[in-house]
């Protein structure tokens, strides 16, 4: 991982994935709706309120029973506009005929399969109440938004000058901050399923393991190496790489104020720690694999940086583009929304096409500006793609070492 600088703070708008799919609801091809139940029609094509409903409850992990009549109607509204907005847009992209072949559909749905077993596969749909059919119909639909937007996106250019005019502009942004460079070997007891080969299954097994990788390194065996032979992280693919990091990063992710003077001060680079156990019971060596001392600026031929502003403003493109998508695609169609014209009948309860559950007697409301869940990212083109104010906003991008565990509210430090 390269040195880092600061970056445009620019969201990437719908990222469609077949892991968002499987948050995102829909009836699939064939079911029927009874009409108390349909929320909304997008030309003809129904939205039920178990769909929001399901969405919402998966998203505020089953707490949907504990809002207040208030929250509910706020979180329904927001979340059946988001699959209103995404039908329209997969709607248009079937017009455009950008849809997904039944081998792209399969590959999707078997990517996300392999990330589970078959029990936690069934698990998902048992706990979800989705159905294999449903799940095809999301990937479905997300694929095709996927296709549109690629065919769209692939028509932006930028020009050399807008990328000298930003820099020349901004000049202070662009800074190689002070930080260390760093890699690990990790040693977890918790089983990995079969995730890495060299992996411990006990507590007693992995403090084993980390001591004998700490011999092995001490004898002068080659870090990256062993980090790719024995390490269990994801980290184990770069040798171990985990990035370039500054010193409140470091702070946030779990480090001891005595062990990130440790990486500033005395340790030089090439040097390793001996084993750290954190609290969630992993054994972590950290090689210093640079240090910067102090803050540098960056030039625009400098590597990265040139690569770094093009990219923020193809991204703040997508934004805009995205966000004339979607009006576009609203603009051409019939939209009937069942569920707002049912809470105008009764404003008081505002209970929908059915009555809200009050809340639990005694259970902690949270006010409805935040307890109105966005829809996923698969189920709301909108959600992600409110364009930045004006030009892309900076702030600073950092490499947290991700391999390193965010220490979790009032644990200890990790022993030195």
């Amino acid at each position: 991982m390269s040195r880092v600088f600061k970056q445009f703070a620019v969201l990437l708008l719908v990222t469609v994935a077949t892991s968002a799919a499987l948050s995102g609801c829909g009836k699939g091809p064939g079911a029927q709706a009874s009409g108390k139940d349909v929320a909304a029609t997008v030309n003809g094509k129904e939205i039920t309120l178990s769909d929001v409903d399901r969405l919402i409850n998966q998203q505020t992990s089953g707490q949907q029973t504990k809002m207040s009549t208030i929250q509910q109607a706020a979180a329904r509204l927001q979340v059946l506009d988001n699959l209103i907005q995404r039908e329209a847009v997969v709607q248009r992209a079937e017009k455009e005929k950008a849809v997904p072949t039944d081998d792209e559909i399969n590959a999707a749905i078997n990517s996300q399969k392999s990330t589970m077993t078959a029990e936690e596969w069934q698990k998902f749909l048992k706990d979800n109440s989705l159905t294999d059919e449903q799940i095809r119909e999301e990937a479905r639909k997300d694929l095709a938004v996927k296709k549109l937007q690629d065919k769209l996106y692939g028509q932006i250019t930028i020009r050399d000058q807008e990328v000298n005019d930003y820099y020349n502009g901004n000049t202070s942004l662009f800074v190689n901050p002070r930080g260390v460079g760093l890699a690990d070997i990790v040693s977890d007891a918790r089983d990995s399923g079969g995730a890495y080969q060299d992996d411990a299954k006990s507590e007693a097994e992995a403090a084993a393991k980390i001591n004998r990788i700490y011999t092995q390194l001490k004898s002068g065996a080659d870090f990256a190496t062993v980090a790719r032979a024995s390490s269990e992280d994801q980290s184990f693919a770069r040798g171990g790489d985990i990035g370039f990091a500054g010193e409140d990063d470091l702070r946030q992710t779990g480090f001891s104020t005595e062990m990130i003077a440790r990486f500033f001060n005395s340790m030089s680079v090439g040097d390793f720690t001996e084993p750290v156990h954190f609290p969630d019971g992993r054994w972590i060596i950290f090689k210093l694999t640079s240090k910067q001392l102090e803050n540098k600026p960056l030039k625009l031929e400098d590597p990265g940086v040139r690569d770094q502003i093009k990219q923020a403003l193809i991204n703040q493109r997508q934004q805009i583009l995205q966000e004339a998508l979607i009006r576009n695609a609203m603009s051409d169609a019939k939209v009937v929304n069942n569920l707002a014209e049912s809470m105008l009948k009764d404003p008081n309860m505002l209970g929908g096409l059915q009555q809200a559950s009050p809340a639990t007697a005694g259970a902690s409301a949270t006010p409805a500006t935040t307890a109105t869940p966005s829809a996923s990212a698969s189920a709301s083109p909108s959600t992600t793609a409110s364009p930045a104010a004006h030009t892309p906003a900076p702030a600073k991008t950092t490499a947290t070492p991700h391999a390193v565990p965010a220490k979790p509210a009032g644990a200890p430090s990790p022993k030195q």
